[in-house]
């Protein structure tokens, strides 16, 4: 029976159960929970006081009883009778006097109410939830996801990049903005990328990587990443962080607030046409390799079983025979040794950076706690 559990932990974790359950938790979480209770002890007085004057009542109808135990055994009879005629489902001919016919009557009348209640209290939950998820006030409820923090042209450009790739993942923006900025598919939390309450609402905590992206150009925009960061180190220290920083000079404070990947725009930018305007069609090759979209991109791989103890020689081959795949460089321990040595051997734990048209057979690396450090 122990697969029962981990079914039902399968089917609450659902992206939209758990956003149902982040707007029930909020609106609940001011509610008196005394209140309920009160309710509920007067609706069960209500149910056994009409029960047992029904029980009276019907004494001398077909129902009869002489001892008390007949009397309890008919009470539990009318006392269910009482509680599907609130429901709207009682025997309407089983009771035989005027007494009988006023109580049910009452308790007709006094389920339409709990039943209009109930309607309504839905109803406006539902509204509540549609009008909440339109503002970006709910929680993305996804797991493994990738949470870009900020918004900006490189924001956008990151999201129809991800969009086209074959890996593909959820994707939550966390903007203080008031729609979303990234359209159809992409699920939007309007918040502030510091603060620990709208991180969360993002299921940081449950993400696979988190972009970090300055709102502008300025160095406070820089300043308010360190802090994203740092928040996002102190709720999930092994969610992968990726940062674009404005300004070099800053490059060290991202390190001290622990961030995985850091990218300097214009160092990127500038290196890049140095080398083309040496080296012609540069530009274009890298950005075919980095790209979604048609031709050749980067995928980082799980090395096969069959290929531990191959040399690089031996690797390159089977990957171009085997996957029409070019190896670019091999992953171990955090370091990435790019056209490493002949004497270079495959071992267990490695991974691959490869150049080609799509995976294939090959497995993506799964993004799991021990690598966020690499």
């Amino acid at each position: 029976m122990a697969f029962i559990p981990a079914r039902f932990a399968t089917f609450f974790s659902i992206p939209i159960l758990r956003r149902a359950a982040f707007h029930v938790k909020r609106l609940t979480s001011g509610m008196d929970a005394s209140f309920f209770s009160r309710v509920g002890v007067f609706l069960a007085g209500v149910l056994v006081v009409t029960s047992a004057l029904v029980t009276f009542a019907e004494r001398n109808g077909e129902y009869k009883w002489h001892t008390v135990g007949g009397y309890f055994k008919q009470f539990g009879g009318w006392f269910y009778w009482s509680l599907t005629t609130v429901m709207s489902a009682g025997e309407s001919g089983r009771v035989h006097t005027v007494t009988g016919y006023v109580v049910g009557w009452l308790l007709i009348l006094f389920g339409v109410a709990i039943v209009a209640s109930l309607t309504g209290a839905l109803v406006g939950f539902l509204i509540d939830y549609l009008l909440k998820e339109g503002q970006g006030m709910g929680a993305s409820g996804y797991r493994d996801h990738i949470i870009v923090c900020g918004w900006n042209s490189t924001a956008r450009e990151l999201i129809q990049e991800l969009s086209t790739d074959e890996y593909t993942t959820k994707i939550v923006v966390v903007s203080d903005v008031d729609k979303n900025p990234a359209g159809e598919g992409v699920y939007f939390v309007n918040g502030d990328i510091t603060t620990a309450h709208d991180l969360k609402r993002a299921g940081i905590e449950d993400a696979m990587a988190a972009v970090v992206c300055p709102a502008d150009g300025s160095n406070e925009a820089d300043m308010k990443s360190i802090l994203c960061v740092m928040a996002i180190e102190s709720l999930a220290p092994h969610v992968r962080t990726v940062v674009e920083v404005n300004n070099p000079l800053h490059v060290e404070h991202f390190q001290r607030a622990e961030a995985d990947e850091i990218l300097v725009s214009s160092q990127l930018v500038s290196r890049l046409m140095a080398r083309s305007s040496l080296y012609p069609g540069l530009a274009g090759l890298v950005t075919d390799i980095v790209s979604g979209g048609d031709g050749s991109e980067l995928y980082r791989v799980q090395l096969p079983d069959s290929y531990v103890g191959l040399s690089v020689d031996e690797l390159s081959a089977k990957l171009r025979s085997e996957h029409r795949a070019t190896l670019l460089s091999v992953s171990r321990g955090g370091q990435a040794y790019v056209n490493p040595p002949e004497d270079f051997r495959l071992a267990n734990g490695d991974d691959l950076i490869v150049v080609a048209e799509s995976l294939g057979d090959l497995e993506p690396l799964q993004m799991d706690h021990d690598l966020k450090s690499q």
